[in-house]
């Protein structure tokens, strides 16, 4: 009986300490937070709105399996949707984020973001060939400019991971002022089905450049 217990506390202590890891992790996230492309929201965005709230629901599983193998490979990349950022590239994209890992900014922190570089049924926002993005930029770091860039007709983001040559550059903005939310029209014609948008953020108080990748579904 003093075993079964002892067991059964620890297990709801060991519950309490990793609720509380993610609180902490959430608390430090805001202290320090920066920014993403939330409408149409990139991959982590997306995956933070829909499931910060009801993390432990297993239809994770099935509603919104690519998140769930995100969330299964490293929980702290959605709770850190705002931190897919890289320090001192000096404008050298290319080399700083090598074909692959273009979704988790070249594997930054750590490999933290890694997952999102899997190929997969990625839930994809429908939209029309022009339609506006929205950066929300909840640290008020502005933008020398942001550069969209989305994939060519015939790339398949179902089965494929994502490399410079897959892309065009369609749409470039800036400088752009602090603000903690910014729209932009983006024009991506000649495109049908599922897409990958590419946004490059480069922000404007320090040499600081963010990397997202955002599923859209274009209806023509």
């Amino acid at each position: 009986m003093r075993l079964s217990l002892r067991r059964t506390t620890w297990r709801v202590l060991a519950g309490v300490a990793a609720v509380l890891a993610l609180m902490t992790t959430v608390s430090t996230n805001s202290a320090q937070a920066h920014g993403a492309i939330s409408d149409p929201p990139s991959r982590v965005y997306g995956c933070y709105e829909r499931w910060a709230g009801d993390w432990q629901n297993p239809a994770m599983a099935q509603e919104d399996p690519m998140c769930y193998q995100a969330w299964q490979a490293d929980p702290n990349a959605m709770w850190n949707w705002n931190g897919l950022l890289r320090d001192g590239v000096g404008g050298n994209y290319q080399a700083a984020v090598p074909d692959g890992t273009l979704c988790s900014g070249g594997n930054t922190a750590g490999g933290r973001y890694a997952a999102l570089d899997e190929p997969g049924p990625w839930q994809a926002k429908d939209v029309s060939n022009t339609f506006t993005m929205n950066l929300l930029d909840n640290s008020h770091h502005g933008a020398d400019f942001i550069r969209v860039y989305v994939t060519k007709q015939g790339f398949d983001p179902t089965t494929q991971r994502l490399g410079w040559g897959d892309l065009e550059l369609v749409t470039e903005v800036g400088p752009m002022p602090t603000s903690p939310t910014t729209p932009f029209q983006v024009s991506a014609p000649g495109r049908t089905g599922h897409h990958v948008v590419y946004t490059i953020w480069q922000a404007s108080h320090l040499d600081q450049s963010y990397y997202h990748c955002t599923d859209v579904n274009f209806t023509g």
